[in-house]
């Protein structure tokens, strides 16, 4: 699907009364290359921005009330700005009414607003359509009130939308992907001190292909925050060792060697996941300043049977797609991307391969599982914009 502007305009002015909006936002999904459940542990993470995005059309009120219809699940709400209080339902509109919470903690006086969403994203398909939807509301909102805000300061706010009004304790990298990201580019992001670079990702003669399992999942009520104590436990053990250890990203190879023995095994394991994954996004991001993809494929795969193995969040649909797809020439790498439990899978493909490895998701996959496949590519985009219409 391909968002017609047209459309937009066309659906806004159905929702609301025959009004047309002034501002039109566009806040991408992220496809996670490598670095997975690395970013709240402190660690290493290298996303790319989508080319496909949720769209937030807007026009101000003069009532101070907050209106938003999402398309997708063709629904209305409103509220009160001065009255938004806390989380409720639809669970969809939570994103929305948490973000406008959070920029006016921040101070940004907002206006009223009426909001029409129009979303290409899968919902719970693991490319992160709850970080898309805050940053497009955000974006939104500080587009009609011609108010700035530092794309860090907002990415981090859209964070804790996502805390306190959807009750999922996510990390920063899908806020940080959907606004820092370039065209042609993966961005290398340091979750603990915030820094970040652009790295080349354009593959000549190769592709992105995303395979989503259709599997759904919910982050805020999955394994997701067992997984984080269970971290925490690792850092309490290592820091009665170490007094420096503050997070999983201060712990290496060889002390995991040292004392994986003494801890418990399933902490161990999850630590392992951890520790090995950022060395991984390390080595990841060495193969692609040097342009070697075969490199960069290896070690998606095996960041793949780490997540599967050791933390344990993939699913038999995933761990079938990733195999499948390796055994296919042309595939450089293949693994999960995303919370786990569900959502999709990713190959660097290349191009002359990617009908080959479409067919035989179709004939393989497809018979063996109760949902198919949704294959499609994508490209490393462009961060969050809006635009004045």
């Amino acid at each position: 699907m391909q968002v017609n502007t047209d459309t937009i305009l066309k659906e806004f002015a159905q929702a609301f009364e025959g009004h047309a909006p002034t501002v039109l936002a566009r806040a991408p999904g992220r496809v996670n290359l490598i670095g997975e459940h690395t970013d709240y542990n402190e660690g290493y993470v290298l996303p790319i921005a989508m080319d496909r995005a949720i769209f937030v059309a807007a026009r101000p009120r003069d009532d101070g009330r907050l209106r938003a219809q999402s398309t997708l699940f063709n629904e209305t709400v409103a509220w009160p700005l001065e009255e938004l209080g806390g989380p409720g339902e639809p669970a969809w509109a939570n994103y929305v009414k948490g973000t406008a919470a959070m920029l006016m903690r921040h101070g940004v006086e907002l206006c009223g607003a009426d909001l029409l969403i129009v979303s290409e994203l899968p919902i719970g398909g693991g490319v992160s359509s709850s970080a898309a939807l805050e940053v497009g509301t955000a974006k939104a909102l500080l587009a009609l009130t011609e108010a700035f805000v530092d794309p860090v300061q907002l990415a981090l706010l859209c964070r804790q939308a996502e805390h306190e009004f959807a009750n999922s304790p996510c990390g920063i990298m899908d806020q940080f992907a959907s606004l820092l990201t370039h065209e042609g580019a993966a961005l290398l992001l340091d979750c603990r001190s915030q820094q970040f670079d652009h790295l080349p990702f354009a593959p000549e003669g190769a592709a992105i292909v995303v395979m989503d399992t259709q599997v759904k999942h919910s982050i805020g009520g999955s394994e997701y925050p067992v997984r984080q104590k269970q971290c925490l436990a690792g850092v309490e053990f290592f820091r009665q060792n170490d007094a420096s250890v503050r997070a999983l990203r201060d712990v290496n190879e060889v002390m995991l060697a040292r004392h994986a023995g003494q801890m418990d095994p399933t902490v161990a394991a999850r630590c392992r996941h951890v520790v090995t994954e950022n060395a991984r996004v390390v080595h990841a991001s060495e193969a692609l300043r040097a342009g070697a993809f075969h490199e960069f494929g290896q070690l998606m795969t095996d960041s793949h049977r780490s997540l599967r193995d050791d933390y344990k969040v993939s699913c038999a649909e995933l761990d079938a797609l990733v195999e499948l797809a390796c055994d296919i020439g042309g595939v450089y790498g293949a693994r999960m991307t995303g919370g786990g439990f569900g959502g999709c899978a990713i190959a660097l493909v290349e191009d002359h391969a990617i009908d080959a490895l479409t067919r035989a998701i179709k004939s393989r996959y497809d018979r063996q599982f109760d949902k198919p496949a949704l294959v499609y590519t994508t490209r490393a985009a462009a961060g969050a914009e809006a635009l004045h219409l």
